[in-house]
């Protein structure tokens, strides 16, 4: 039986309704896919508090957590990730890249230009059908 990976993703906006994507570097599990940065929940943790967290220690910025914008469970060929994700804004710090291999600002429009990990893809739909 596959294991099941709980994790959070934060959909991170700007004042340009620019969304900040994360490319997962070669050394990492899916790699060189693009994300919504996060990680797992660990126990004890909500995954607010899991995503505050996270952000915290792959960008070095804090971050305020808002509404869950979807909840995903997505079969890989190892492994089943329940991913949800949730609307967040940047409220101390700029983003460093400490983990990741690239990470930049990208019109909510221009999403799916990028090679997106597949547990994301309904995340962006829904961002996409919103005015």
């Amino acid at each position: 039986m596959k294991k099941t990976i709980h994790v959070v993703g934060a959909i991170i906006e700007n004042d340009q309704q620019e969304i900040f994507c994360a490319l997962r570097n070669a050394h990492m599990v899916l790699a060189n896919y693009w994300e919504f940065p996060g990680g797992k929940i660990e126990p004890g943790e909500t995954p607010q508090q899991a995503l505050y967290r996270e952000i915290l220690e792959e960008f070095n910025c804090v971050i305020q957590v808002g509404e869950l914008v979807t909840e995903t469970l997505y079969e890989y060929e190892q492994f089943f990730v329940h991913l949800e994700t949730y609307l967040a804004t940047i409220v101390k710090g700029t983003p460093q890249i400490l983990e990741h291999a690239e990470a930049k600002w990208v019109p909510r429009q221009q999403l799916l230009k990028l090679s997106f990990a597949p547990a994301d893809l309904p995340s962006i739909e829904k961002l996409l059908a919103e005015p």
